[in-house]
């Protein structure tokens, strides 16, 4: 069975809860007033030190690592990276007015951005605008990313390197939940500015969406005009989990100046679907995403330009032992796997006729220590193969990686 089949029907089968239990975390600034937690609710569903006289909460997290890899035999030898520290400053205006804002300082400082400053207003439970810098709710990864919620180093490949991860922009939405019984609905619906041209001209010499991140000028004007439509729904069972189907699509170039149309509209559309579960009887939590990406490219671009691209990743997490360990009550130590595919140019060349490549997959073992929820150290092991667009053998990389994340 192909990679991304395989992966693929292991996703469908059911996929998991956040791994951590949101619920062991504070969270005095919930946008909604239903106790259940979706995806959703994780702009909000984080720990923040508050103030008794001051109507502000202040919180963030921490990641860094330092890793051992090779490629091909070829290594770099050990390097340590700080690889973020974000920072959430919130306020509750009012009971049903609330602010939020996320800055992720990335790489020591080298890169920093807002990745959310956004204000809610609800209206009804099923009613809330949203209006600001604003988490597209493409898949779960997108909004549910913190790094301490996590058993792995390093981020997705389809969420980092096909869904530009943590991709936000300026714009205005509704959204809601409501629960009756085990039940919870959720939905989500935005219009923003979008992507640009630069996701088919860029360094990566393929199409890649993560590229339009280097536009910061998205977040004070749309590079066409036209709005990026971005909408979810999920429903969740206490018992069986969360299913999420989420689009993000609209026009990326710009196909007219002052009136003068230079080109057609050419759009690009994204479809996700987020499955999470627990095994109760094991502890097993399992969480899980896949994604198809839809390009029109120019045809006279070359084919390393794909039209069409999709992806996904399996993490599968084994509590071994929860109690007291090296002096921490309720620690927990976890066995975890991560299976990754991502395809980056599906379809197969036009004089040939055969497939083309430019595609990854891996697998990453992971053990991680949490002395307490909102901390986890974590060790991996990455095996990864590349295989280049004309489908040459895949070039392998391996090796070990170390690193610890925590709110603060």
């Amino acid at each position: 069975m192909r990679p991304a089949l395989a992966l693929f029907a292991v996703l469908c089968a059911g996929t998991a809860v956040a791994q951590i239990d949101s619920t062991l975390l504070v969270a005095p600034s919930a946008p909604d007033s239903t106790a259940p937690k979706l995806n959703m609710d994780a702009v909000y569903n984080r720990p923040f030190l508050t103030f008794d006289k001051i109507p502000v909460s202040l919180g963030g997290y921490v990641e860094a690592k330092v890793q051992h890899l090779g490629t091909d035999g070829v290594s770099d030898g050990t390097s340590f990276a700080l690889q973020r520290m974000t920072l959430f400053v919130a306020s509750s205006i009012h009971r049903r007015i609330k602010f939020l804002s996320e800055i992720e300082l990335e790489e020591g400082g080298k890169e920093i951005a807002i990745e959310f400053a956004a204000l809610d207003l609800e209206f009804h439970p099923l009613l809330n605008l949203r209006g600001g810098i604003v988490m597209n709710p493409i898949g779960a990864f997108n909004q549910n990313h913190d790094g301490p919620k996590w058993e792995f180093n390093d981020r997705p490949l389809m969420a980092v390197q096909m869904l530009a991860a943590t991709w936000s922009n300026v714009g205005f939405g509704v959204h809601g939940k409501r629960s009756s019984g085990p039940w919870t609905f959720g939905y989500e619906a935005y219009l923003t500015n979008g992507f640009d041209a630069s996701i088919i001209g860029n360094g990566a010499d393929r199409t890649s969406l993560p590229a339009a991140k280097d536009n910061a000028e998205r977040f004070t004007e749309s590079s066409n005009g036209m709005p990026l439509t971005n909408a979810k729904v999920a429903l969740r069972h206490q018992r069986f989990g969360e299913i999420g189907v989420s689009t993000m699509g609209g026009v990326y170039n710009r196909f007219q100046v002052d009136g003068l149309v230079l080109d057609k509209r050419r759009r690009v559309d994204v479809i996700a679907i987020d499955v999470n579960s627990a095994i109760k009887p094991w502890g097993t939590n399992l969480i899980g995403e896949w994604a198809w990406v839809m390009v029109d490219v120019p045809a006279t671009y070359t084919q390393q330009y794909g039209s069409a691209q999709h992806g996904g990743f399996l993490d599968i997490v084994q509590p071994l032992h929860t109690g007291t360990i090296l002096g921490f009550a309720d620690a927990v130590l976890n066995l975890a796997v991560r299976g990754e595919y991502l395809d980056w140019n599906v379809g197969t060349f036009r004089e040939t006729d055969t497939r083309i490549g430019d595609e990854v997959w891996a697998i990453v073992p992971a053990i991680s220590f949490r002395p307490v929820p909102g901390t986890v150290l974590r060790l991996n092991y990455r095996h990864e193969r590349a295989v280049d667009v004309l489908g040459n053998p895949p070039s392998v990389t391996g090796g070990v990686q170390f690193g610890v994340s925590s709110y603060f």
